[in-house]
């Protein structure tokens, strides 16, 4: 195994799924703060008024509000070297359109990053991870509202100021490119439709807007500490073609350009796409770009791309095909991969092949900041918990990286998803569980919050601690 000697191991969760605490300390209701909990086959609901009978499982979380001391050394322990986690929004702007900060929230992650700088762990903060304040959904539809780039830029540029002491690594939106489908509206850009119907015009505009906020804060971000490296964070979507049908490869072609390519090309070369002119005129969708808005994006192109990789499904115009899960997407089943409890297809190869495409067409570095195993862990009598199945997926795509790296691709970091278990974001349950750290906590929010090692704890401790080589 190669890895590079600086290369940085650890994790990453996010504040919607982890913090809890969502009421304290003068944070504000933001749109996750609404969600209902959901299963496989039960979709989460999403409450215009948060229900005080019903239960929103981001409200206690896993509470590492209250218990980041002891989570930060276990993750000490095992030997991160880099820990992603985002900033709540609305416990910083409670609103999101005021002036000034709430302290105490800032107060929060001071005490956070140095926590983490004590365990001589590198924070990755994650600036908006589908926690926008939910305030500036009701009043000003997100970003749909041009506003709100300021509103964001203000926020932005406040928690650079206040940590760029302790702060070298930022993402600006968490996988931005969730925006290019309907269910991506509220979630990433913070649009509530009447009916919860799909205005497609409305939502490129909006996904614009958020381009815009995403420069803006890049070149900021510059000024305020030119040593920051800033990057994009995606959801890579990889599909395959189902056949050798030509029309099969179109297709895949098509949608890696609209899923995939559209938001990466934006934020990494500074520009639209070509192809995007043709699909805006099939679905009478005119952006609206202000004087300086093609400029902004060139300035604010970013340093680095990051994405999330779980799996891969396939694409056919054949109708009928058998259909599986993936992360908020799914897609054609894959008669060569297995598959996890929840219908997500486990190909290690096809991070070898995402990595090297991403490189070739951007030639910046990569990091793979979410790749996990959601899965039922069992209890043992003697408190053991033998995720075997977790370490034999993590193994192999550690390989695959490894084997990216080998073919010239430049990749610096790997942040395992889910360090700690934590709530799902597309079903919000607790029961499919990714992290190292078991959290007794169950779908009802039920249990002791008290924190076990897994086996895989001992074992992702072991490849850090040998760069990579020692995965047995």
């Amino acid at each position: 195994m190669s890895y590079p000697k600086n290369f940085l191991w650890g994790g990453a969760i996010a504040a919607n799924q982890a913090e809890g605490a969502w009421d304290i300390d003068g944070k504000g209701e933001s749109i996750c703060d609404h969600k209902r909990g959901g299963s496989l086959k039960k979709q989460r609901v999403f409450d215009k008024v948060i229900l005080e009978d019903e239960y929103y499982p981001s409200h206690e979380a896993v509470d590492f509000y209250h218990h980041y001391k002891e989570d930060i050394a276990m993750f000490g322990e095992m030997g991160f070297k880099v820990f992603r986690l985002s900033i709540a929004w609305s416990r910083i702007f409670p609103n999101g359109d005021e002036t000034e900060p709430n302290e105490a929230g800032l107060a929060f992650y001071d005490k956070v990053f140095d926590e983490c700088i004590k365990h001589g762990i590198e924070p990755l903060v994650t600036l908006s991870h589908f926690e926008m304040p939910y305030h500036l959904v009701k009043e000003y539809n997100g970003f749909s509202d041009r506003r709100v780039i300021d509103f964001f830029l203000n926020y932005t540029t406040t928690v650079m100021e206040r940590y760029k002491d302790k702060v070298k690594y930022w993402l600006t939106f968490n996988e931005i490119n969730f925006a290019t489908m309907p269910f991506g509206g509220l979630t990433v850009l913070g649009i509530q439709n009447e009916n919860d119907e799909d205005n497609m015009a409305l939502r490129f505009q909006a996904l614009h807007n958020t381009f815009i906020a995403s420069a803006k804060t890049v070149v900021e971000g510059h000024k305020i500490n030119s040593e920051f490296k800033i990057g994009c964070m995606l959801a890579h979507m990889t599909f395959y073609p189902l056949t050798p049908n030509p029309e099969d490869m179109l297709l895949v072609q098509q949608w890696d350009n609209l899923l995939n390519n559209f938001c990466g090309d934006v934020q990494v070369k500074g520009k639209y796409p070509y192809f995007m002119s043709e699909y805006f005129k099939d679905n009478n969708i005119d952006i609206v770009f202000e004087e300086s808005d093609k400029e902004l994006l060139k300035e604010g192109k970013v340093d680095f791309y990051s994405f999330s990789y779980y799996s891969t499904n396939c694409a056919s115009i054949d109708q009928g095909r058998e259909m599986t899960m993936g992360n908020l997407m799914g897609g054609i089943k894959n008669p060569y991969l297995e598959a996890s409890e929840w219908g997500w297809q486990i190909d290690p190869t096809g991070l070898r092949y995402t990595l090297n495409k991403l490189y070739d067409r951007y030639e910046v570095p990569l990091m793979v900041v979410e790749n996990g195993l959601g899965a039922v862990d069992v209890v043992e009598e003697d408190g053991s918990i033998i995720d075997d199945y977790r370490i034999d997926y993590l193994r192999e795509h550690v390989i695959a990286m490894n084997e990216a790296i080998e073919d010239g691709v430049d990749l610096f970091g790997y942040t395992m998803w889910g360090c700690i278990d934590l709530v799902s974001a597309g079903t919000g349950e607790m029961k499919k569980r990714y992290g190292f750290i078991y959290v007794d906590k169950d779908n009802n929010g039920e249990g002791t919050l008290k924190r076990s090692k897994k086996k895989s704890f001992n074992w992702y401790k072991k490849v850090i601690a040998s760069n990579g080589v020692d995965i047995a």
